[in-house]
């Protein structure tokens, strides 16, 4: 009878994974590939890809091992036949559970790693960062399990399901410390930005001392041995450590990184997060026109320096500090406009006459090789198309001063530059 019993667990034991292995990586693959930023390989935005999948596995990983605890629940009359501890075929079929949600969560991880490291990838990878999903995602199988075998009825799974889902759907990316808790909802990392260290471990250490607690109450709930109570209280003041580490950083996960830039020397100096280093040729060739333009006036630069966010743009000394969020199509052109609006005087030009913004439209298509727009002035728009580009830069050295406030007129288009 023991052998009899022995070979129907292993046969009831082997769906369970058999069904949640594909089932939870087709599933990840799907969610995480979703969640990576397309044009951007940074690091700790793979580290969020991962972890946010675990909002989505999670709740199917829960339901699928509720499935399996209800199904084997059938076969406790067997187990009952040996002389083993009536909880070793429960932490058995944890185990294999478990064992086969990380499976899949390594696969996971495996396909968004490799892409990662194929593109122009920049910080480090948050080794925490993984093992929090990871930790999450089992705490979700053994809740599940645990729920079907207390309440082995068929509804359970699709009970489990829904309250793990709404667990992850009602915490909502930075609105509080609760967004931390695991599975953490994370947004995006902005570039010169990364995940803080501390807030990834104290979600290891939230998800694995819940996860350690369960599996000890339900022990010492089929055993009856007190002395079980000091490891699953030690387990508890775990999850109460890592509760108040998490409340303490009042739902701040990421923090300010420091990074050494990407930069190229000529013929201009422009550095960029390293994230952004297949960048570099495209704004070489996009800003060098608009520098020369620009030589030996107020205006001129000879170096670009990509700022985070938070930092201000603009152009000073010779600098032009741009932002840049991504290699969306047409990022060229939008750090070229960000250096032309640097240019001018925005207080002055808010308050502009509309022969005034004409012109400097004028001016602004030249500076940006696009075509010339229609002006009220024709006689000034044709004698400004009929000068050669080092006559528009002779004028532009002249009347820097008008543009740059807005206050150039028709007079400033009469005179040939010498």
């Amino acid at each position: 009878m023991s052998e009899l019993g022995r070979v129907l667990r292993v046969e009831a034991r082997r769906t369970a994974p058999l069904v949640a292995v594909p089932l939870l990586t087709a599933v990840g693959v799907v969610t995480a590939w979703l969640s990576l930023v397309p044009d951007v390989a940074y690091w700790d935005n793979t580290v969020v890809a991962l972890v946010n999948t675990v909002r989505v596995l999670g709740p199917l990983a829960a339901g699928l091992a509720a499935w399996a605890a209800v199904r084997e629940r059938r076969l406790d009359y067997l187990r009952d036949l040996t002389p083993r501890s009536p909880a070793t075929g429960a932490l058995v079929d944890m185990a294999l559970l478990s064992a086969a949600a990380l499976a899949a969560y390594g696969t996971v991880a495996a396909v968004v790693v490799v892409d990662t490291v194929l593109r122009e990838q920049a910080g480090r990878a948050q080794m925490m960062g993984i093992l929090a999903g990871g930790t999450a995602l089992v705490m979700h199988v053994v809740f599940g399990y645990l729920a079907g075998r207390l309440v082995p009825r068929r509804a359970t799974a699709a009970v489990v399901v829904v309250a793990t889902w709404l667990w992850a759907a009602v915490r909502m990316p930075s609105t509080s410390w609760w967004s931390l808790l695991p599975p953490a909802a994370l947004n995006e990392v902005e570039l010169f930005m990364g995940l803080r260290s501390q807030v990834l471990a104290d979600g290891v250490l939230w998800s694995a001392g819940l996860t350690t607690a369960l599996i000890l109450a339900y022990v010492w709930w089929l055993n009856r041995r007190f002395w079980m109570i000091v490891p699953l209280l030690a387990a508890l003041s775990l999850t109460v450590l890592a509760t108040v580490r998490l409340e303490a950083s009042d739902g701040r996960a990421v923090g300010p990184a420091p990074i050494s830039p990407s930069c190229r020397e000529w013929p201009l100096t422009i550095c960029v997060h390293p994230a952004l280093r297949g960048a570099l040729p495209a704004l070489m060739t996009a800003t060098t026109p608009l520098a020369a333009r620009l030589n030996g006036t107020p205006g001129a630069f000879t170096k670009i320096e990509q700022r985070p966010g938070t930092a201000p743009a603009g152009l000073s000394k010779g600098v032009a500090r741009i932002h840049l969020d991504g290699l969306t199509p047409g990022y060229e052109a939008q750090v070229v406009r960000q250096i032309r609006d640097g240019l001018v005087d925005a207080r002055a030009c808010s308050s502009q006459r509309r022969r005034g913004a004409e012109y400097r439209a004028m001016v602004d298509a030249w500076l940006l090789g696009t075509e010339q727009p229609d002006i009220s002035d024709l006689r000034g728009a044709r004698v400004f198309a009929a000068w050669t580009e080092q006559q528009r830069r002779a004028w532009l050295r002249t009347n820097f001063s008008a543009y740059h406030r807005c206050a150039l007129t028709a007079r400033a288009f009469r005179a040939s530059p010498a």
